[in-house]
């Protein structure tokens, strides 16, 4: 996700791509009195009572505070954003039932939901999270095509000569490839991308399009560079 700060260089071509790694699904949680079980039953919910319903996150323009705005705007709702100075003291709030939901991404939120400490309603994402298998998607539930979440890559300077960036481009597959690191990833909460999203030509138009994509929400959330 990109930052909402204003960085002096163009992360789509002052880098030289090497290769996408992995990603990070993203959660919707809610305080686990709220009477919804399933997205269906939160989207029907919310669009009822939005006008008094609160979301938290770690702070303006954290990517909790954007996600939730992709998704608040994905099934059509206006809520009150609750920024706090942190992720911590927000999922603490959302366990004391101050505020109704979070968009964290599944490593934040794991313990939590299997602690039984806030109820899950979805991933946000189109594919099933190792870390909560019995978790259904946002797509699964009726809200195709959606999913948002945090990932890593590698990128060298722009000038990088291109048999270096090929070497790395290679070595890091051969790493990922490795079930020693996929499973310690997939203990983090990490899901390895697949191979043909792998090259330094797909990372340029990933970044390209992530770029297109969160300048939108972010422009509608109305958070600002310092």
């Amino acid at each position: 996700m990109p930052s909402t700060s204003c960085p002096l260089y163009n992360a789509a071509s002052d880098f030289a791509p090497v290769a996408l790694i992995t990603e990070t699904s993203s959660v919707l949680i809610v305080r686990k009195n709220m009477s919804v079980t399933n997205l269906p039953g939160f989207i029907a919910y919310a669009k009822v009572n939005q006008a008094k319903m609160q979301y938290g996150s770690g702070g303006a323009g954290s990517p909790q505070h954007l996600t939730c705005e992709l998704f608040n705007a994905a099934i059509g709702v206006n809520i009150i954003h609750v920024p706090y100075r942190g992720g911590g003291p927000a999922m603490q709030d959302l366990i004391a039932g101050l505020v109704d939901y979070l968009c964290p991404t599944t490593p934040i939120a794991t313990a939590q939901i299997e602690g039984k400490l806030v109820k899950a309603i979805a991933l946000l994402a189109r594919e099933r999270s190792p870390t909560l298998p019995a978790l259904a998607t946002a797509h699964e539930q009726g809200l195709t095509d959606f999913e948002t979440g945090s990932w890593s890559a590698f990128f060298l300077p722009r000038a990088t000569p291109a048999t270096i960036v090929r070497k790395l481009h290679d070595a890091t597959v051969a790493a990922m490839n490795t079930p020693s690191v996929q499973q310690r990833l997939q203990e983090l909460g990490a899901t390895v991308v697949a191979p043909e999203r792998r090259s330094p030509e797909y990372l340029q138009k990933f970044v390209e399009s992530e770029i297109t994509r969160w300048a939108t929400v972010i422009k509608a959330s109305g958070v600002t560079g310092q």
